[in-house]
């Protein structure tokens, strides 16, 4: 019997909750627009992130709640984000597009080793399990994490072990500056043109003995630039792109390493006085001595 009246309580309180919560539902319910998931449906599918949405049903409910402007979807086709905007019946806007940067450029033929790496192909694993081997501890291990971490196939590994970024393919989605173990990747609006491809903090002759394309911390830069555009922070150039449209070649020019160089069209151009590489062939391997 009381296994009965136990059963008949439980029941009938489940009926009073089940009876309330549908109540509720229909109280508090909030339609959702349906033009986000028209939205939705326009979108790449991709969730990759770059517009800063967590998705691209995320990206939908902001741009339809007027907080994201379609544009800032670097994936889709600009014809495509035209059409969104026309849909939703708001101005495009305009957003610059931004690419991934490498701020190293000591491949093999100019950064020297001080051992040879043989473990798992990774450069997360390789900061862990000893540095990789490169004297250099700010330079790019060259193990393509970065690649690996790329779905638009916009990072390919050079010959001298340096990931190049095809800024036509990049869509600014982020996973290679978070791939990367030794920050060497950020994403920068394409009018940062003038771009520092260094990170090491040694001084003078200290860097060079590691990467003969490293900053040496000379500050010819800094000197020859518009005032506050550069400045010297630990035996780095700096730039303030805050400073940005003063920003001009004439900083490049001076530099005996081609550590600062100006970035147009995918191109690198170095300035006058930077030392010309010429060798196509890694560095062999010294060790260190101390």
């Amino acid at each position: 019997m009381y296994v009965v009246g136990a059963l008949s309580f439980m029941g009938g309180l489940g009926i009073i909750l089940a009876s309330v919560l549908a109540v509720a539902n229909r109280k508090l319910h909030v339609a959702e627009d349906p033009r986000i998931d028209e939205v939705e449906e326009m979108l790449p599918k991709t969730n990759c992130g770059a517009c800063g949405s967590p998705g691209c049903r995320a990206f939908a409910e902001a741009c339809v709640g007027g907080e994201k402007n379609p544009a800032q979807c670097t994936v889709s086709p600009p014809e495509m984000a035209v059409f969104i905007a026309d849909y939703l019946g708001v101005e495009l806007g305009n957003e610059e597009k931004k690419v991934a940067r490498l701020a190293c450029a000591g491949g093999k033929h100019v950064a020297r080793m001080r051992a040879a790496y043989s473990g798992m192909e990774s450069c997360r694993a390789a900061v862990v399990t000893g540095g990789g081997g490169k004297a250099c501890a700010w330079g790019c291990l060259g193990l393509g994490d970065c690649e690996v971490s790329c779905d638009f196939d916009a990072i390919v590994m050079d010959r001298q072990g340096l990931p190049v970024v095809i800024e036509d393919k990049c869509v600014a989605c982020n996973d290679c500056v978070e791939a990367c173990p030794l920050d060497l990747f950020s994403l920068q609006p394409v009018s940062h043109k003038l771009w520092v491809a260094c990170k090491s903090l040694a001084e003078g002759d200290e860097a060079l003995a590691d990467c003969e394309v490293a900053c040496t911390g000379c500050a010819r830069c800094a000197a020859d630039a518009p005032a506050g555009l550069i400045t010297m922070k630990n035996n780095l150039a700096v730039i303030d792109y805050s400073k940005n449209a003063l920003a001009t070649k004439l900083p490049i020019q001076r530099c005996p390493t081609g550590a600062i160089v100006w970035l147009e069209d995918g191109h690198a151009d170095k300035g006058a006085a930077a030392k010309k590489i010429i060798r196509k062939e890694p560095l062999p391997i010294q060790p260190d001595t101390n």
